[in-house]
């Protein structure tokens, strides 16, 4: 009888323990997946009396094509009139991906921007074990890039954004100048960091905006702004040795699921945990710069499930400093 009882509390415990498990999964997947998110932020990097700039920054779309109520979600963000979109990259998710990147941003078409590309821009989607997460980074593909890249950057091209992978440009934004340097995805190696210092010198000798920075201000009035897909921490080093005071990353998906109260169990890349997702300071010999890391916007179609993180864009307003 004492047995019988037992294994009837086991049978009880180990129902209400998979049911709850099954309800999380279902919530994560069905609600949570879809639950779009802005976030808005603000951060004092600009000249002292500047006026302020709304920068949308966009993450992580991983798109595929018959996903219409993401893409229709991001068309509604145009209608909060950003100054500056930056696109951190993994925008495609299926072979037709682009298809649906295009139905999403095509809204942003006079709005200026700048992008970078992730490694799910390159190389469509792959089944993997969730679990290889907690061992370290994914790991870097053995086979040729499969995704039409080319289609997505006439995209961006015909959007008028500016290419930063391994590049540097600039805009003049609401009388402020914003000189921008990107890598291209530091989580596959793609990065080419010891090219920006040369590439950022010549672009403040020749490019025609910086004529406009009055005489004497001794770049007090420039801002520099650092893009990159993966917050590795020698990328943010490098950005912020080179000027940068505030920088935009996506890839980690704020850990895509997280536990309440912890936060994040995996960041798939070396940034601290705490700093997986939403804007803190990067230090980095004496230097520091704001930092904001997007939790992203979608998920791979082979994990559609995200808990306690639920996907987001990120208003953040560049502010005069005090």
């Amino acid at each position: 009888m004492g047995l019988s009882h037992a294994l009837t509390r086991t049978a009880v415990a180990l129902g209400a323990f998979l049911g709850t498990g099954a309800a999380a999964f279902a919530y994560g997947s069905l609600i949570e997946r879809n639950r779009f998110t802005l976030r808005r932020v603000s951060a004092p990097v600009l000249p002292e009396g500047a006026r302020p700039i709304t920068v949308l920054h966009l993450s992580d779309l991983h798109m595929a094509p018959w996903q219409r109520r993401k893409q229709d979600w991001i068309r509604s963000l145009a209608a909060l009139k950003p100054d500056l979109v930056v696109n951190t990259g993994d925008n495609t998710g299926h072979q037709r991906g682009v298809e649906g990147v295009e139905r999403a941003l095509d809204a942003f078409n006079g709005v200026p921007g700048v992008f970078v590309h992730g490694s799910n821009d390159y190389f469509g989607p792959i089944p993997k074990n969730p679990f290889t997460y907690f061992t370290g980074p994914s790991g870097k593909p053995k086979r040729s890039p499969d995704l039409d890249v080319s289609r997505l950057e006439a995209l961006y091209d015909r959007l008028g954004w500016l290419n930063l992978n391994n590049a540097v440009g600039a805009l003049e934004i609401n009388g402020t100048h914003l000189e921008f340097l990107g890598v291209d995805d530091p989580h596959r190696d793609l990065d080419r960091l010891s090219l920006l210092p040369g590439a950022l010198d010549e672009l403040r000798e020749n490019d025609d905006l910086y004529d406009l920075i009055p005489e004497g201000d001794d770049g007090r009035s420039v801002v520099t702004v650092g893009v990159a897909h993966a917050p590795y921490r020698r990328v943010l080093n490098s950005f912020v040795t080179q000027g940068a005071t505030m920088i935009f990353a996506g890839h980690t998906h704020g850990g895509q699921v997280c536990v309440p109260g912890y936060g994040a169990l995996v960041t798939n890349c070396d940034i601290p945990r705490r700093q997986v997702k939403g804007l803190s300071i990067w230090t980095h010999a004496l230097k520091a710069a704001y930092l904001n890391v997007s939790a992203g916007l979608g998920t791979s179609i082979y994990a559609p499930v995200r808990f306690a993180c639920p996907p987001e864009a990120t208003l953040l307003t560049l502010t005069p400093l005090r």
